[in-house]
């Protein structure tokens, strides 16, 4: 790894070229909404060629401390040895059989033995897909077809039950939308109206244990009394917050026992694999071990090849033999103190702030008006980018060096000269080109 990130201009050519040839051929330019070209300035890498650790290349040669990691999948850091080295055993031995392989009860033995109150697995690729099983099987176990989910989480799957729920609706039926109903995050009499006004139809409630703002005055114990007392299931996203927030997930932080739980992202340290888990007497729903309809829950050609499985559970043994979850909380802690300080010192606290728990900080760019906006983000990401730091987040990974994170303060201090003057003579004399915009607008 290079020991220093030049600052200044660079050169984009390959990876605009890139670019144009992507949207020609690519509905969006990738298969990611939140890594398309209309997330980033202009000036900005189109395409990573290689990671390591904490640092990506991009195609055209140019070096970035990254934030994010992988949308926040690659908790370790990119390349991780054990990790790859485990890949690469199980590459020799082949990825997808006829039959089941050996390492889909070991996987699954490994994840359990993180989550003492689940007792079944279902391994799959990606989140949505988990999601949506557990809301078929919430389904099914209760014979309700309503779903609570909670609207300040901005992201739960990209099939038909959450995803009409927003402004990208099209091509999904009303009357399939009209069976989520929103509450919002630590307010309890919001979810217990949804329960008065639909009574006995909802089969579960879904919601992420927490995101930017932590559950209050015990509200996750209350949506699961909540849930017992009327009958639906209590199911908890944990995509971001697994493998993260504690090696049992936020529900073993808080102390809450969810019914079904969904888990994927740092698992397997951006391998492609996911999970839900839950109780028996909801899981075996997907055997046949009982005497109720079958229910066809996760059922894929890819969902446990060997690769994915050996990566997750070397990412299983390196949480338990080093302290991942208390690095990633004090790296984040560290990143945190220093961002505070340089708007503290610059007086910037109403217009640029970091938010979240520290293993998991985003930052906030708001205007001269104290709104949030996204030409000021586009701005910040821009000046940052220019120094060496591509993050759509401050969200650290176990690589994440005290160097990384103090060279990534001296790169906000920067871009923050920037900042305050935009916020004098206007911003868009400081960007250079279209400002970022929602992943989820309607058009265009």
């Amino acid at each position: 790894m290079a020991e220093k990130i030049e600052t200044g201009e660079r050169s984009y050519i390959r990876s605009k070229e890139l670019s144009r040839r992507a949207h020609e051929i690519i509905p969006g330019g990738c298969h990611t909404y939140a890594k398309g070209d209309d997330q980033y300035p202009e000036q900005a890498p189109g395409f990573i060629a290689r990671g390591e650790g904490s640092h990506v290349w991009d195609v055209d040669g140019n070096e970035f401390i990254e934030y994010g990691m992988g949308l926040r999948a690659v908790t370790l850091g990119h390349a991780f040895p054990p990790v790859i080295e485990a890949v690469r055993r199980q590459l020799h031995e082949g990825t997808n059989f006829t039959r089941p392989s050996y390492l889909e009860v070991e996987c699954a033995e490994s994840l359990l033995s993180f989550l003492p109150r689940a007792e079944m697995v279902k391994f799959c690729k990606d989140g949505s897909t988990a999601t949506a099983g557990a809301v078929r099987l919430a389904r099914a176990h209760t014979g309700r077809d309503r779903i609570a989910y909670c609207r300040d989480h901005p992201f739960f799957s990209y099939e038909d039950w959450f995803i009409g729920t927003t402004a990208l609706d099209a091509g999904i039926p009303r009357s399939t939308v009209e069976l989520s109903v929103p509450f919002s995050y630590n307010d309890i009499e919001s979810l217990e109206r949804l329960f008065a006004e639909y009574p006995g139809e909802i089969a579960g409630v879904i919601l992420e244990p927490e995101r930017e703002e932590p559950p209050r005055d015990g509200f996750l114990q209350k949506v699961e009394e909540l849930c017992r007392r009327e009958g639906a299931l209590f199911i908890l996203d944990e995509m971001i917050t697994g493998f993260r927030w504690d090696v049992g997930g936020a529900q073993g932080l808080y102390g809450v026992d969810p019914d079904l739980s969904c888990f994927g992202k740092a698992m397997a340290n951006g391998f492609s694999l996911s999970a839900l888990v839950g109780k028996r007497e909801v899981m075996e729903l997907g055997g046949w071990d009982h005497d109720r309809d079958r229910v066809f829950l996760l059922s894929t050609t890819h969902g446990a090849e060997g690769h994915a499985l050996a990566a997750a559970m070397a990412v299983h043994e390196v949480y338990r033999t080093e302290d991942v979850i208390g690095t990633l909380h004090r790296q984040g802690e560290r990143l945190r103190a220093g961002v505070d300080g340089v708007t503290a010192e610059m007086g910037l606290e109403d217009y640029f702030g970091v938010s979240g728990r520290d293993c998991n900080l985003v930052y906030v760019t708001r205007d001269g008006r104290g709104e949030r906006s996204q030409e000021f983000r586009t701005l910040f990401m821009q000046e940052m980018i220019k120094r060496g730091i591509l993050g759509p987040s401050f969200v650290v990974s176990y690589s994440h060096s005290d160097d990384d994170i103090d060279r990534t303060v001296d790169a906000v201090a920067e871009s923050l000269k920037i900042y305050a003057r935009a916020l004098e003579d206007g911003v868009d004399r400081y960007l250079e080109g279209r400002p970022v915009r929602p992943v989820d607008r309607k058009r265009g």
